[in-house]
């Protein structure tokens, strides 16, 4: 029998399927009467939950995502993404990002790809972003920031593009972890030239996207996108960025959610920096020139010392406790785990993602293990 917390969790998933992220009516559907509900109204073409306020067009919406909802294999949906190595977090899941939670509408859940803890990662993290036609001098800037910032322990979350934001993954590889946020399936590699990239982040961080498998980005996701950089951090840095710059999008998403905005000067004759010397003027940005202004800015966050994640005390539910079981130190696939411990696909992956974040077991190049002794 599924519980109504993975009730919950699969009506979430499925509902990234048929809704774009961020829209604020269906965020106020999923707080008023619960993902289970809103998702099992949409498949059996129910009139939408009444909600006061409701927005205009609400009921053209409601029957497009309904149809939507009708072409949707949710055990499909779920059994090909664990397949991908993807797991989908939702906001009752140990890994789940406690800052979104002031998001003015949180993701409805998120996709997850890669080795690293999403929350443990977020904890002491930072937004590096900027232009992807940078600057010799902007991508210098953003290396020797993410690389420095990496040696403090704290992680640089940026958007997977080329230019100033694949330049600060690369050195926080370097060094350590990064999240890359991106607009699209997590099996999907966009930028194409990134996929060795991303290939390197997965194995000790996260890449993450509101998007389902199998999502190709379209212009308006990358803006979406941005508002998701933000969220999951303290304070967002905008290394270079024209005067339409993309990353001006992400400072916005920045200031109004109280995040500590950051943009680094640049010289006067280059259009690269034109949008970071409006932060700067216009926009009361703090004045950052490396990884010490920027960790002065973070204040205590960069000061506390960084903990491996806490192992839970609380006995583990039956599944969990078989999967655990069926965890050897060598490592296996989620599959072979599945099989042993008498579970299918899904909730091995789910009781995976439980015991990883509570340091039980760890991921490997073969899939799962137990922690190594230290």
């Amino acid at each position: 029998m599924v519980s109504e917390r993975e009730a919950d969790a699969r009506a979430r998933a499925c509902l990234t399927v048929v809704a774009r992220p961020g829209d604020p009516w269906l965020g106020a559907l999923l707080e008023t009467h619960g993902a289970a509900r809103v998702w099992a109204d949409l498949r059996a073409k129910r009139p939408a939950p009444e909600l006061s306020g409701e927005k205009i067009g609400a009921e053209h919406t409601w029957r497009r995502w309904s149809t939507r909802a009708q072409r949707v294999d949710q055990d499909a949906l779920l059994g090909d993404s664990v397949e991908a190595g993807i797991r989908f977090v939702s906001p009752d899941d140990p890994e789940w990002p406690g800052r979104l939670s002031e998001d003015r509408v949180p993701p409805y859940g998120l996709w997850v790809r890669g080795e690293g803890d999403l929350r443990h990662l977020c904890l002491r993290s930072v937004a590096v972003v900027g232009a992807r036609s940078a600057t010799p001098y902007g991508e210098h800037v953003a290396s020797e920031m993410a690389y420095t910032l990496g040696e403090h322990s704290v992680v640089t979350v940026s958007g997977g593009a080329y230019g100033i934001d694949g330049a600060a993954h690369r050195a926080a590889i370097a060094v350590g972890a990064t999240v890359v946020v991106l607009a699209c399936g997590l099996d999907v590699d966009y930028p194409r030239g990134h996929a060795a990239l991303f290939a390197d982040v997965a194995r000790g961080g996260v890449l993450v996207s509101e998007r389902p498998l199998g999502t190709t980005p379209r212009a308006p996701d990358f803006l979406i996108r941005n508002r998701l950089i933000a969220a999951l951090t303290p304070g967002t840095v905008v290394v270079e960025a024209g005067r339409r710059s993309g990353a001006l999008n992400t400072a916005s998403h920045a200031t109004e959610m109280g995040r500590v905005l950051m943009a680094v000067p640049g010289p006067v004759t280059s259009a690269m920096s034109v949008g970071c010397h409006v932060l700067l003027r216009d926009r009361q940005a703090s004045c950052v020139t490396g990884a010490e202004d920027v960790l002065a800015q973070l204040g205590p966050l960069a000061q506390t010392p960084v903990d491996r994640p806490l192992r839970v005390e609380a006995d583990l539910s039956p599944e969990t406790s078989r999967v655990l079981a069926a965890v050897p130190r060598t490592g296996a696939g989620t599959a072979s785990i599945a099989l042993a411990a008498g579970g299918d696909l899904e909730g091995t992956m789910r009781a995976l993602g439980v015991l990883a974040a509570a340091g039980l077991v760890e991921r490997c190049p073969a899939g799962w293990r137990l922690p190594t002794p230290r």
